[in-house]
């Protein structure tokens, strides 16, 4: 637990030498404590920003960073090589920061829309984005040798198990309908973003991973503000 605090926030934790792949399967317990903590925060005035510009801060922008990277690298008529090239580069170009812009204002607005007493399933959807991180990093192969590949070399089937049982129980925490649809939604999104990088980057990076998390977020956000 303490490890994946580590890898997914700032929070001074005591340091330990675990592999993030090792500590996989408290991934989805993070995101839920994050949602915790976010819809302690909704009931102030300004709540649903509040808890946006808190919660980027506790995660250090870790996965929107990955948000942007994807979207200024990934384009349809360039080569595998340089898309590899811009997602190492640190600079954000103009495709990224409107993501950033975007999502951030997507979530924030379902936020403002979700009852606040269906904070269950808020919780939910904040468990569900990072374990998403997981089934990527499991079903799909590394593309290059950076911190997503070490991430999967690292992660073990029985991890895995773990956060899909995890994940089903967000699923009840969410209750009905909104957990078989947050489940389904997550499940389609999974397939689709994995089909996307397996053709345009022949594998996963962690890049790749954070762009899920954030994606994965907005889509139940969004879910759970339409029911």
């Amino acid at each position: 637990m303490r490890a994946a605090l580590q890898f997914l926030t700032i929070l001074p934790v005591p340091a330990t030498a675990q592999k993030p792949g090792e500590a996989a399967w408290a991934f989805p317990l993070v995101g839920a404590l994050l949602g915790l903590l976010c819809v302690g925060i909704l009931p102030w005035k300004l709540g649903p920003i509040l808890a946006m510009v808190v919660l980027s801060i506790i995660t250090g922008g870790l996965h929107e960073d990955g948000l942007a990277d994807v979207c200024d690298a990934i384009r349809a008529y360039r080569a595998p090589e340089r898309m590899h090239q811009i997602l190492k580069d640190s600079r954000i170009g103009a495709h990224g920061a409107l993501a950033l812009v975007a999502s951030f204002i997507f979530r924030w607005q379902a936020l403002s829309l979700v009852a606040s007493d269906r904070w269950p399933a808020v919780v939910s959807a904040y468990g569900l984005s990072r374990a998403q991180m997981v089934f990527l990093a499991a079903g799909s192969p590394a593309a290059g040798d950076g911190l997503g590949a070490s991430f999967a070399a690292s992660l073990s089937r029985r991890a895995v198990y773990i956060v899909a049982l995890e994940s089903l129980l967000l699923g009840v925490l969410a209750g009905w309908p909104a957990g078989p649809i947050l489940l389904g939604a997550n499940v389609i999104l999974l397939l689709l973003v994995r089909h996307w990088f397996l053709a345009r980057l022949g594998g996963v990076t962690g890049d790749c991973m954070g762009f899920l998390s954030v994606a994965s977020e907005a889509v139940s956000l969004g879910v759970l503000a339409c029911l």
